[in-house]
C-alpha cells in the first residue's frame, strides 16, 4: 500500500501535489513539504543504511541536521552527492537516492559479517591490530584506505554553478525558530540591517513539530507566518531561509551556506547558483540554534524504529506521518510524554517506560489520562528484531539506577520513541571560543562567556520554553540593535505562550542491563561510527582519560554529524567512571563547519580559469606581438623568451644574453611583488623584517634586504626604498608576494601590534620595466628629460622621481643582472605606452626584449640567488656566503636568536658555491645530486645537489650554483654528478660569481 503510514490528515504538506522518488531503484511517492526521511517513514520503509564500523542495520534517527543514521547517497553521475542526511532532503520530483555503505543491498549486506564479528574490533583494535609484521604494512593501508570513507565521491565535472556573497550587517540572527524570529523582529523594527538564517525551508523551529503550542491564544505557527510576512517587508532586514550558518570566527566573521535550487532537483540553466556562499560581517550576533534530543544508551539501541521522541512527534505533526502503530516511549524526563500524547491522537497503541519512580507532571497525567501505561522507575535494557524493531525488554531499575531487579517483561513495539533530555546547540558559540559551564539541573553545557558581541537565546541558552524563547528573543535583539546605535534598547512585550511545567529529569548516563556491559548486547552512545558504552570504558582502563584522546580513541563525534546527539552522553558516562562532575571531564573542539559543506559552495566562481586567473601585465598586448613564449609564476603570464624565426629556447636565450650585456635589454618586471609600507614606525618594523639596518636608510635610498622566518632561515629578499621619512617602497619575489604580505600582516596584528605601519599591496598599481646593459642610460635619456641620469648625480641603489615618455614615474638604480641598469616604475595604465615608446627608442640601441629565462642566467653568472629555487627553507644567510647582509650592531630582527643554535653553525651545512662542469658543453639538470665517489650502485655520500644551472654565453660554458655540504671549504675541489640515465660528470667546486667579479658594470 502506497504512504501505508501517511495520516489522513494533518501536517504541512501539500497532499494535491504528488511527488515520485526512487530510493535504492525502488520507486515511491511522496507529497510536496516531505523530506526524504519523511517519505520514506510515510512509505514504511525503516532499513535505510548501515552503519560504518558493524554494518548494523540503521534507520531514521532524528528529523533534523544532527541525522547520524539516515545518510544516503543522492543523484547519479556528475550529480552524485555522498553524505547527504535523510531529514534534510527536501522532497522533489525524479529524486534518485541510494544508502551508503552496503553491498550488494542494504537488505543483504555482505559487510554484516563485522557485526558477527564485532568483538574483535573494539575501540582502538586498528592502533594495535596492524603494527606487525613489518611486512604487510603496505597491505594493511590498502584494506583500510578501501573500507574507509562513506559514500562515493563523484567522478565527473560539477556541472552547477556556485556563487560567494560578501555583506556587512548590524545584526546576524542565526537559528529561525520562536527565539531567532522574536530577535529578528526587535532588531529589524528598530531600523537596524538584520539578516535572518535558517538551515530548514520553513521558520518556525520547534514548532513545527507543535501543533499545540499557542502564542496569544492563537497556533504558534500563525504568530510564526505573520513574523516572517513583517520580517520580509522590511527593507533592511534579509531573510534567508534553507541556509545554515555554518561557522563563526574571530571579530564577528560567520559564513553561511545557502541552498539555492537544491530541493527544486538538477537544474540545467547555470545562471541560478546551486548554492550560494555567504561570508558575512556582523556587529552583534544572536545565536538561536536551539537544541537536540539526547538518545537514551540501552542494550541494541540502535535498531531501525529506534528513534527520538522529539523525531516522532515532529514527523507526525509536521509531515503527517506516524511511523508506527505500537510506540513504546522511552524516558526519564517530562517532554518526550508530549510525543505519547500526539501518537495516541495519531491512532497508535503507546507505552512509555520511564526511568523515575512515580512521575506527577501535567504531561504525565495528561497522557495517562488517555490510556497511556506508563512503567515507571523502569528501563529498556535490549530491543527484540533485526531489521526493525519488534519489541523491548524492560526491567525495574534499583534505587541507584546503576542496575536492575526482579524479572524483565516484553513490551511489542514497531517505534520506540527515546528522550534522554535536550542538549543545547552551542557549536557557532564554541566555534567562536566561547566558553561553557555545566548545568547540574540540566544536564548539560550551557554558553558562559564569550569576547565578541554576541548572545545566546532560547533552547540553546537552556530555556526550553516557548514563552522564555520568545522574551530572550526579543530582549537579544534589541539590545543588539542598541549597541549598533538602533532604538533605545527596550524589548518589545513578550506574548503569551503557556506551557506545562515539567518535572526535573533523572540522569542516567545508560540503562543497566541483564548482561555485563558489551556482553551480548551494544549500547551505542555514537551511531554513525558505531562507538559504543564499553568502548568509553576501554578507552578509560587504557589511560585514555582525556577528553580529546577519548574523542579519537573511540572516535566519538569524528563523523559528519560531529556528534550532536552523542558527545554530551559520552562525557557523562566517562564523568562517572572517573568519578569528576562532567565539567570536569570539559568538551571536545568544536570546528566549523556546522554541517557538512560542498567543496562547490566554498570555492564559489573560482573553479577552471578564475581557481587560477591568468593575470597579465599591462604590456601583455605587446609581448604577443614581440611572439612571447609565456611560463606561469605563480598565477602570472610572463614572457619566458622572445624567439626569432627558426629558434628554439636555447637559441633565443643565448641571444638575449648576450644582446643585454653588449647593448641593452628590457625585462617586464611588472610581476614583482611591490608593497607600500607607510607609517611612524616603518623603518622599526622593516629593522624587524630584514637581517640588515634600516634605520638609518636616507630618503630616495634603497636597499638590498634578506628575510628570514623565525628558525633564521631565508625566506625571501627585495629591494626596499625609501620614499619619505615614514614612508617606503617593498619589493619582493614575484612568487613570494602573497607569502611576504600575509607574513608582515600576522607579525604586525600577532606580536607587534603597538607598532603603527600600514601595509598595502601595490603590485598591480605600478607596471615595472627594466633596462638592463651598458646602453641603458643612454636609451632611458631619450625618454626622460628631468631626471640627471649620470653617475655622478644618480647612484647606484637610488630612486628619483620624474616623467618618462612623459607620464610620472618613480625611476630606480638597481640590478638584477649586475648590468647598468634601471627599474621604471610607472601607473600600470601608462604601462604599454611606456613600454613601447623604449622599444622604439631602443630601435637604435638594438635593443633586445628578453623574459624570464634570459633573466635566471644574467643573474646566475652574477652569482644573483633566487630565494626558493636557490634556497628551500634550510638555508640561511651565511650559508649563502652573505654573512655581510647580517646586522652585527642589530639588538634584534626575525630569525636573530636562531643563529645561536648550535645545529646553525656546525660543520657540515649545506653552503652556497658555484659548479664547472669538466665538459663545459654540459648542462646539469638542476636537483642531481653531487657525490664524493663513484660507486657502482648507490648508496654514495651524497654532497649536495644543483639548485641552478644554465648554459652562459658570456661566460662561454655551463654554469651551476648548488648546496654543498661545507662548500666555502671545498672550492678548487672536484667530485662527480652521477645523472639517472647512467652519465656521470666530473665538476669543480667554485666561487658562484662567474661574470664581472668586481661588479663594476652595475656601477658604471
Amino acid at each position: 500500500m502506497s504512504q501505508q503510514n501517511r495520516l489522513s490528515t494533518g501536517g504541512r504538506v501539500d497532499r494535491s501535489r504528488k511527488v515520485r522518488f526512487t530510493f535504492e531503484g525502488k520507486s515511491y511517492e511522496g507529497f510536496a513539504g516531505d523530506t526524504l526521511a519523511s517519505a520514506l517513514l510515510a512509505n514504511n520503509v525503516h532499513l535505510v543504511g548501515r552503519s560504518f564500523k558493524y554494518h548494523r542495520p540503521r534507520g531514521v534517527l532524528t528529523a533534523g541536521s544532527e541525522e547520524p543514521n539516515a545518510i544516503v547517497q543522492l543523484g547519479t553521475g556528475a550529480r552524485t552527492e555522498p553524505n547527504t542526511r535523510a531529514p534534510m532532503i527536501e522532497l522533489y520530483d525524479g529524486l534518485n537516492a541510494n544508502p551508503q555503505n552496503c553491498w550488494p543491498s542494504v537488505n543483504s549486506d555482505i559487510g554484516e559479517i563485522n557485526n558477527k564479528l564485532s568483538r574483535f574490533f573494539p575501540a582502538g583494535f586498528y592502533y594495535k591490530t596492524f603494527m606487525w609484521p613489518k611486512s604487510m604494512w603496505m597491505k594493511y593501508e590498502e584494506v583500510i584506505r578501501h573500507s574507509a570513507g562513506m559514500g562515493v565521491a563523484p567522478t565527473e565535472e560539477d556541472p552547477d554553478s556556485y556563487a560567494t556573497k560578501h555583506v556587512h550587517c548590524d545584526v546576524l540572527v542565526a537559528g529561525g525558530g520562536p527565539a531567532g524570529l522574536a530577535a529578528a523582529l526587535a532588531a529589524g523594527r528598530s531600523g537596524a540591517r538584520v539578516i535572518i538564517a535558517d538551515e530548514h525551508g520553513e521558520f518556525g523551529g520547534s514548532l513545527l513539530g507543535d501543533a499545540d503550542a499557542t502564542i496569544d491564544g492563537k497556533p504558534a505557527m500563525e504568530w510564526v507566518a505573520s513574523a516572517v510576512e513583517e520580517l520580509k517587508a522590511m527593507e533592511e532586514v534579509t531573510v534567508l531561509p534553507r541556509t545554515t550558518v555554518t561557522a563563526y570566527y574571530d571579530h564577528n566573521f560567520l559564513t553561511a551556506l545557502e541552498r539555492v535550487t537544491d530541493h527544486l532537483g538538477p537544474q540545467d540553466n547555470t545562471d541560478i547558483p546551486r548554492q550560494r556562499f555567504w561570508q558575512i560581517r556582523a556587529k552583534e550576533v544572536v545565536i538561536a540554534q536551539g537544541s537536540v534530543e539526547r538518545p537514551m544508551l540501552f542494550g541494541d539501541n540502535d535498531r531501525p524504529g529506534v528513534m527520538l521522541a522529539s523525531a516522532v512527534r515532529t514527523y507526525i505533526n509536521r509531515f503527517g506521518v506516524l511511523p508506527g502503530r505500537e510506540v513504546v516511549v522511552f524516558t526519564n524526563n517530562d517532554s518526550a510524554y508530549r510525543t505519547a500524547i500526539d501518537a495516541v491522537a495519531a491512532g497508535a497503541t503507546v507505552h512509555v517506560v520511564d526511568t523515575r519512580k512515580g512521575p506527577k507532571g501535567a504531561l504525565v497525567e495528561k497522557a495517562r489520562s488517555l490510556g497511556v501505561d506508563v512503567h515507571d522507575n523502569c528501563g529498556v535494557i535490549g530491543t527484540c528484531g533485526k531489521k526493525k524493531v519488534t519489541g523491548v525488554d524492560v526491567m525495574e531499575l534499583n534505587e541507584a539506577g546503576d542496575g536492575v531487579v526482579g524479572s524483565s517483561f516484553h513490551l511489542s513495539a514497531d517505534i520506540v520513541a527515546m528522550s534522554s533530555g535536550w542538549t543545547p546547540m552551542v557549536s557557532l558559540y564554541s566555534q567562536a571560543r566561547g566558553k561553557l559551564r555545566y548545568d547540574e539541573e540540566l544536564s548539560t553545557f550551557l554558553p558562559d562567556h564569550c569576547q565578541w558581541a554576541n548572545h545566546n537565546v532560547g533552547a540553546c541558552n537552556g530555556d526550553f520554553t516557548l514563552e522564555g524563547a520568545l522574551s530572550q528573543g526579543f530582549e537579544a535583539g534589541a539590545k543588539s540593535a542598541k549597541n549598533c546605535g538602533f532604538g533605545d534598547g527596550a524589548a518589545p512585550a513578550t506574548p503569551k505562550a503557556p506551557q506545562e511545567a515539567e518535572e526535573p529529569l533523572r540522569v542516567l548516563w545508560y540503562i543497566p542491563s541483564d548482561k555485563p556491559l558489551g556482553r551480548k548486547r551494544k549500547h551505542f552512545h555514537e551511531f554513525q561510527n558505531d562507538s559504543t558504552v564499553a568502548d568509553i570504558h576501554i578507552a578509560a582502563r587504557e589511560g585514555f582519560i582525556s577528553v580529546e584522546h577519548l574523542k579519537r580513541y573511540t572516535t566519538t563525534g569524528m563523523g559528519t554529524d560531529q556528534g550532536k546527539t552523542s558527545n554530551v552522553n559520552a562525557i557523562g558516562i566517562m564523568s562517572g567512571i572517573r568519578q569528576i562532575a562532567p565539567n570536569a571531564v570539559g568538551t571536545t573542539t568544536f570546528r566549523p563547519p556546522y554541517t557538512p559543506l560542498t567543496f562547490g559552495a566554498a570555492t564559489g566562481h573560482g573553479v577552471k580559469e578564475l581557481f587560477l586567473q591568468k593575470r597579465k601585465s599591462p604590456m601583455h598586448p605587446a609581448h604577443e606581438a614581440h611572439g612571447a613564449v609565456y611560463e606561469d609564476v605563480g598565477d602570472w603570464k610572463r614572457p619566458r623568451y622572445f624567439p626569432k624565426d627558426g629558434e628554439d629556447m636555447h637559441a633565443a636565450v643565448q641571444r638575449e644574453c648576450k644582446q643585454v650585456r653588449e647593448t641593452v635589454g628590457m625585462l617586464d618586471a611588472t610581476t614583482l611583488g611591490k608593497i607600500d609600507i607607510q607609517g611612524p614606525d616603518a623603518a622599526k618594523f622593516l629593522n624587524m623584517i630584514y637581517t640588515n639596518a634600516w634605520l638609518k636608510l636616507g630618503v630616495g635610498k634603497a636597499r638590498y634586504g634578506l628575510m628570514c622566518n623565525e628558525h633564521g632561515m631565508v625566506f625571501d629578499d627585495g629591494v626596499t626604498t625609501r620614499l619619505g621619512e615614514n614612508h617606503f617602497h617593498m619589493t619582493t619575489t614575484t612568487g613570494g608576494a602573497g607569502r611576504v604580505a600575509n607574513w608582515l600582516e600576522e607579525w604586525l596584528q600577532t606580536e607587534w601590534p603597538e607598532m603603527e605601519v600600514y601595509c598595502t599591496s601595490v603590485t598591480e598599481q605600478w607596471a615595472v620595466m627594466g633596462l638592463n646593459g651598458p646602453m641603458s642610460r643612454d636609451l632611458l635619456s631619450e625618454l626622460c628629460d628631468d631626471i640627471d641620469l649620470s653617475g655622478e648625480s644618480f647612484k647606484f641603489m637610488e630612486m628619483r622621481e620624474g616623467h618618462v615618455a612623459g607620464v610620472p614615474a618613480r625611476v630606480y638604480r638597481i640590478s638584477f643582472t649586475g648590468e647598468l641598469a634601471f627599474e621604471i616604475n610607472v601607473p600600470a595604465r601608462y604601462g604599454l605606452h611606456v613600454w613601447n615608446a623604449l622599444i622604439e627608442a631602443g630601435k637604435k640601441y638594438d635593443l633586445v626584449l628578453y623574459g624570464t629565462e634570459s633573466m635566471h642566467v644574467l643573474r646566475a653568472e652574477k652569482g644573483f640567488i633566487i630565494a626558493g629555487q636557490d634556497t628551500d627553507g634550510s638555508v640561511t644567510p651565511m650559508d649563502l656566503d652573505m654573512s655581510w647582509i647580517v646586522g652585527k650592531n642589530k639588538e634584534d630582527f626575525l630569525g636573530r636568536r636562531s643563529f645561536a643554535r648550535s645545529d646553525t653553525s656546525r660543520e657540515g651545512r649545506k653552503q652556497m658555491v658555484g659548479i664547472l662542469t669538466e665538459d663545459p658543453n654540459v648542462v646539469l639538470p638542476e636537483g642531481a645530486h653531487v657525490v664524493k665517489e663513484l660507486k657502482d650502485k648507490p648508496p654514495m655520500e651524497m654532497l649536495g645537489h644543483i639548485s641552478s644551472s644554465y648554459m652562459s654565453p658570456n661566460c662561454g660554458r655551463s654554469i651551476a650554483m648548488g648546496l654543498i655540504k661545507d662548500g666555502f671549504k671545498l672550492k678548487g675541489q672536484s667530485f662527480y654528478v652521477p645523472l639517472i640515465d647512467g652519465a656521470t660528470h666530473k665538476v669543480t667546486i667554485t666561487d658562484p660569481i662567474f661574470f664581472d667579479k668586481e661588479g663594476v658594470r652595475s656601477r658604471g
